[in-house]
Formats: structure tokens, C-alpha cells, sequence
């Protein structure tokens, strides 16, 4: 790993909680809760654990809260960042990297190898299709004054052939992932609004046809889950007026049923954005789904308000 590699860490008087949303009864419980490590972004494996990011790396937990979190040994891995998704087969998990690469992960200790090829892009990934033969990730090309372009959502391969352009508009798009059934994938995006950063919810079919705005309210809506039973989509609302989707804000995670994209029900407030639940963190049953927040005991005027990682590595 690079001495230059860094990634977000918890401020003073912070903690990361790793909480249950339990879909029955609608209450929620933490399974875990740190002051030294900020964990992000989990994904519910096939045998009942939750797949978390922190310090660089993955972690195992178990979603009962009955232990804490283990390190998942990768030989070989650069730094993870919040864009990971399982593998369909629930044997490994996808993720994206500090070099700007996605990566394949067993959970067996076989030896790990890297799905992209090109360098230049940046890769950021957020769905793998429900067969296990593609993934949905944000293409991001740098300017040659360092600044990154508009965001482009694309389709690629698992064994790292045939990379397409699934959309084409210049506006940012976001957190690509897919419908149960394989016939859709929903996602994040600026190109309904011509004010900035004011994301709403679309959904397109795998080759690039059939394009539809979901939701046209006010507040600025990123990364929608599908459940596994395909009746409902849980999402991250942040703040009207919001730019991209950073950290330590006050956010809502929002359930709406499938078909009814005017109808959604506020399930939880909390202190996060960023890091809350980037990817798809639905129990395999869809009986529940985790999400991480950071409650802070000091004044909310001190918080970040960057979209980019406040230790300095991208993050999508």
C-alpha cells in the first residue's frame, strides 16, 4: 500500500454505528458501534454476515451483533473505498480501489485479480447483475488540469470484457444497481434538473433503452436498493440544495414501493451521507437492510461538508 493512501477517518467526539433497519417491525438496533475505526457502506452476505470498509480495508461481521469485526485478508489489495458489491454467487466481493481499478475478491483466500484494464478512467462500482456476468460501475475521465469530468454510468464485463456506455448525458449520474429480475437498473442523476447537484432517481434498462425519472421532489436523492423481493427501493435523501453526496450531513433513508415513486415513507434520520449506504445492503430475504451513521457530540458547525474523503481519497 502507498505511504500517499489515506482514507476517512472519524473526528474528534464521532462514532461509526452499524445499524439494522428490520423491515417487520421498523425498529432499528445497532450491531456495532466505534470510536476508532469509521466503518462504511455494508453489503449482507448469503450466510448472514455484513461486509464493511474502514481503514482501507474489508471487514466481517456478523449482522446479529454477536462479534466484532474481522479483517478480510486480501494479498494484494490496494485501499478499498465505499464501492463494493458482492459477487452473485455470494463466494467474493467486487470492489473499487485507491488505483482507481475494480478487483475481485474471494472470500476462500484464492488469490485476488483486477477486472479493469484501462488506465485513465477512474472506475467506481456499484451493481452486479443478478446472474453474475456484469457489473454497473461510474466511469470517471480526468481533465488535464486534475479536475474530474461529468460521471458516466457503464456496464462491463466481470471478466473484464465488452465496457459500454449504458448512459450518455453529460450531467452526473451515480450508484447504478440492479432490479432483482435483471430488466432494470435504477440510479442517481442530474440530468432531469438544471440545478446543480439536485439528483433524483431514474431507472434504465441494461441496454440503454427505456430511460424514466422515478422521483421529481425537492430534496437531492441518491443510491437506490432494490429489495430482493422487488417490491421496494430504499434510498439516501439528503437537503434540498445539496452538491453531490458528502459526509456528516442530515439525512433521510426513505422506502418506497416499487411502481408507487411518489409515495415514499421517511424510515430513519440520521448524521451520515457519505458512507451510509453507498451500495446494496439489503438482508438476502429482504427482511431488513444496514446502513452505517456518525453521530458527533460537537456542534454540527464543525463538520465536513467536502464531497470528497476528508483524509484525501476519492470517493464515489
Amino acid at each position: 500500500m502507498s505511504e500517499s493512501i489515506s482514507w476517512r477517518t472519524l473526528q474528534p467526539g464521532q462514532r461509526a454505528r452499524i445499524r439494522i433497519w428490520d423491515r417487520a417491525s421498523g425498529e432499528v438496533r445497532t450491531v456495532h458501534e466505534s470510536r476508532q475505526r469509521l466503518y462504511e457502506a455494508p453489503n449482507w452476505t448469503h450466510d448472514g454476515r455484513l461486509l464493511v470498509n474502514g481503514d482501507g480495508e474489508l471487514w466481517f461481521l456478523p449482522a446479529d451483533g454477536s462479534g466484532d469485526p474481522e479483517r478480510l485478508e486480501a494479498a494484494g489489495l490496494p485501499a478499498v473505498n465505499n464501492d463494493h458489491v458482492l459477487a452473485a454467487d455470494g463466494a467474493g466481493v467486487y470492489a473499487s480501489t485507491a488505483d482507481h481499478h475494480i478487483w475481485h475478491v474471494p472470500f476462500d483466500g484464492s488469490p485476488i485479480h483486477r477486472v479493469t484494464s484501462q488506465d485513465g478512467p477512474l472506475h467506481f462500482l456499484h451493481g452486479v447483475s443478478p446472474d453474475g456476468t456484469q457489473l454497473a460501475y461510474v466511469r470517471i475521465v480526468p481533465e488535464d488540469d486534475g479536475a474530474w469530468a461529468g460521471a458516466a454510468l457503464h456496464l462491463l464485463g466481470t471478466d473484464g470484457s465488452d465496457d459500454r456506455a449504458l448512459t450518455t448525458d453529460p450531467g452526473p449520474a451515480d450508484g447504478p444497481a440492479w432490479s432483482p429480475d435483471g430488466q432494470w437498473i435504477l440510479f442517481n442523476t442530474e440530468q432531469f434538473s438544471a440545478l446543480p447537484g439536485h439528483a433524483q432517481l431514474a431507472r434504465i434498462r441494461p441496454d440503454g433503452s427505456g430511460l424514466e425519472q422515478l422521483t421529481a421532489d425537492d430534496r437531492v436523492n441518491w443510491f437506490p436498493h432494490v429489495a430482493p423481493t422487488g417490491d421496494a427501493v430504499v434510498y439516501v435523501s439528503f437537503e434540498p440544495g445539496t452538491i453531490g453526496h458528502p459526509e456528516n450531513r442530515s439525512v433521510e433513508l426513505r422506502l418506497v414501493p416499487w411502481g408507487a415513486w411518489d409515495e415514499p415513507t421517511t424510515l430513519v434520520a440520521l448524521h451520515g451521507g457519505q458512507g451510509t449506504m453507498n451500495v446494496p445492503s439489503w438482508a438476502p430475504d429482504g427482511s431488513a437492510f444496514a446502513f452505517v451513521d456518525y453521530p458527533l457530540e460537537e456542534s454540527p458547525s464543525s463538520w465536513s461538508s467536502s464531497g470528497t474523503s476528508s483524509a484525501g481519497m476519492p470517493i464515489v
